[in-house]
């Protein structure tokens, strides 16, 4: 499959694009612990993955069967996590997944656009952005975060709102990539023309394959082939 006729990619950050082992999940099990609720990694990362960090908190806590969610329940969590990940995030090294770097060149070189989102508020993309080095207007073409749309994944408004940065009405000439199938749906939703999964993030590629996306690859560096 070639891939000539794409004119914007859209890329997940964490586990898509970037390294940073899974932190920020691990972040959301450690704050609903101080909150007293013990769940999995495992938990976490199916009923979150993808999601905007507030809305993964509520849908592992509508999981939890003897837990009387409260909507203060969930803010307070996700209270507790952002100051958590502010300080995981000071120490933690974070690096490109293998290839992206090279890939962002190839993609540049064709004058297809290259876009970020993520579930994540505004300022923890930057930071990370900042981390890695890459910068708006040269690595990448634009980024799009939980902050600047009302609804998140899988909702299609982040997808949408990066065609019209670019003037693209065709949804058909663009890509969608990321790491759980809340990036698939998402794609789907926005009725991309190819969706990708990649295994090197949050979840496995038999739980992706249940979302039917068009290509599943170990890495998004293998995409350069497609291109």
């Amino acid at each position: 499959m070639k891939l000539n006729h794409i004119a914007l990619v859209v890329f997940d950050m964490a586990g898509t694009t970037v390294n940073e082992n899974n932190v920020v999940y691990k972040t959301v099990r450690k704050a609903l612990a101080i909150h007293g609720i013990e769940v999995s990694l495992e938990t976490v990362l199916i009923h979150g993955a993808g999601k905007e960090k507030l809305a993964a908190i509520r849908s592992i806590l509508d999981k939890q069967e003897d837990l009387l969610l409260h909507e203060k329940t969930a803010e307070d969590i996700f209270e507790t996590f952002q100051e958590l990940l502010s300080e995981a995030y000071k120490k933690l090294n974070v690096t490109p997944h293998q290839g992206v770097e090279d890939l962002f060149k190839q993609l540049k070189e064709k004058s297809v656009k290259v876009v970020l989102n993520t579930g994540y508020d505004r300022k923890t993309a930057l930071n990370l952005l900042e981390k890695l080095n890459w910068k708006i207007g040269e690595t990448i073409d634009a980024l799009i975060t939980a902050d600047d749309v009302i609804k998140g994944r899988p909702e299609p408004e982040m997808i949408h709102k990066a065609m019209q940065l670019f003037e693209i009405t065709d949804p058909q000439v663009v890509l969608k990539a990321g790491d759980s199938i809340i990036d698939i749906k998402e794609g789907q939703n926005a009725n991309c023309g190819v969706t990708v999964a990649v295994t090197s993030g949050a979840q496995t590629k038999e739980t992706l394959s249940q979302a039917n996306p068009t290509i599943i690859l170990d890495n998004l560096g293998v995409l350069q082939s497609y291109f």
